[in-house]
């Protein structure tokens, strides 16, 4: 082979090998370039959510006009009462269902040398995520002092199953676990409550936020007769549809059980109290069939632990049902003011200011002695508001009608 065709064979290589390594550059920065594109919304979208937090669940801080109001945050309160648990380390802890998340105060006077107390009311949360709930706590801090809890005859239902929100990833962490960093940060359910917290925020005169402690109270529900009407009607749908069908739950009576030989185990003072429902939320039930089983439940759970009994017809339950009620939002749901005089009865806190009638603490001993009287002032209630007994009633059969239809 000549010196020439040597030499122009070298330079084609030559030559051939430049492309490619121009090509090679060309295709890293294309690349490269993709990548940037691909992650700088995403990136732009987590910094937006960690910094609106919707949930709550970063302790961002809240300015007023951007992220003060959330309301989406209470939709998950599985998700951010799990994270409050982790940071706050509460000394106090008052569990329940959603009728506590909106009733008892944790900054309540007769709290005071309890603190840190944090609300840990969970919407529509059956006995095993309650336990689940104060393992988490425990893991968390072995300084968890007292323990108040607000039970009701619907969690112990077989038939509510946990809800949706909760997941046992979650539990017994020191830290947010990565799936709910993940949902929170970069998912476009974050991004949507986010931009929600944006536009509320703009919107509203509470420059306190939704949530303070965990306690996430009804605001601005004095609007009238007629909203007042619709939101008790509402209510007893509500119960209708969820626990119309009801068994009682030998599981949940377990977990309840176990909840309360686990607050023993650890030296935790627990008080057990069954929420105040309205005197027509006992209506419901009645009008479900399943009164003698509501009865039953209480004898079970009393074998288990004493409990201040705050439910039946007495004169904070059977407040009229009217513009400007004191006592309730719904049927459901007491207030704030009612939450303190619970707080001051099973604590012995200013017991003077709290109604003779309201709150007997039941145990085998005196159980049947009290439910006869239920059955007695629920005889006298009748008499006094057949309107409002009849509602109900008329409420039932019109959901009977309607489940009857679906099934033909």
């Amino acid at each position: 082979m000549t010196t020439e065709r040597r030499f122009n064979l070298g330079f084609l290589g030559d030559s051939k090998r430049k492309t490619r390594k121009v090509w090679g550059s060309k295709y890293r920065k294309f690349n490269l370039l993709v990548l940037i594109a691909a992650f700088t919304p995403m990136a732009a979208v987590g910094l937006f959510n960690v910094a609106l937090d919707p949930y709550g669940v970063f302790d961002s801080p809240k300015i007023a006009g951007i992220n003060q109001s959330k309301p989406r945050k209470g939709n998950n309160d599985r998700l951010f009462k799990a994270t409050d648990i982790i940071r706050i380390k509460p000394a106090t802890l008052l569990f329940g269902s959603s009728r506590t998340r909106q009733g008892l105060d944790p900054n309540y006077a007769a709290l005071k040398d309890k603190q840190p107390a944090y609300n840990l009311g969970l919407n529509g949360a059956n006995p095993y995520e309650q336990l689940r709930y104060l393992e988490h706590a425990i893991a968390n801090n072995k300084n968890l002092k007292t323990v108040i809890i607000g039970i009701d005859f619907f969690m112990f239902n077989a038939y509510n199953e946990n809800q949706p929100g909760f997941t046992e990833d979650r539990l017994e962490k020191q830290s947010i676990s990565l799936p709910d960093t993940m949902n929170v940060v970069f998912s476009i359910d974050a991004l949507f409550s986010s931009l929600e917290t944006l536009d509320s925020s703009k919107n509203t005169q509470n420059k306190e936020g939704d949530s303070v402690k965990g306690f996430m109270p009804y605001k601005n529900i004095d609007l009238g007769k007629k909203v007042t009407d619709w939101r008790f009607v509402n209510s007893y749908k509500v119960y209708f549809k969820n626990h119309a069908k009801y068994q009682l739950s030998e599981k949940y009576l377990a977990d309840f059980k176990t909840f309360v030989e686990t607050c023993k185990k650890h030296g935790i003072t627990l008080k057990v109290y069954i929420s105040p429902g309205h005197a027509t939320d006992n209506e419901a039930i009645r009008a479900t069939g399943h009164w003698s089983t509501q009865e039953k439940w209480k004898r079970e759970i009393v074998k288990i632990v004493p409990v201040w009994d705050f439910y039946g017809y007495n004169s904070i339950t059977s407040e009229p049902i009217k513009a400007g009620m004191k006592n309730y939002a719904d049927s459901s749901h007491y207030r704030e003011n009612i939450g303190n005089l619970i707080l001051n009865r099973v604590l012995n806190y200013q017991s003077n200011t709290v109604p003779k009638d309201f709150g007997v603490l039941i145990t085998p001993e005196n159980l049947e002695s009290h439910l006869a009287k239920i059955n007695v002032n629920r005889e006298n209630w009748v008499v006094k508001n057949q309107k409002e007994a009849k509602l109900v009633e008329n409420i039932k059969r019109d959901y009977d009608r309607i489940i009857a239809a679906e099934n033909k």
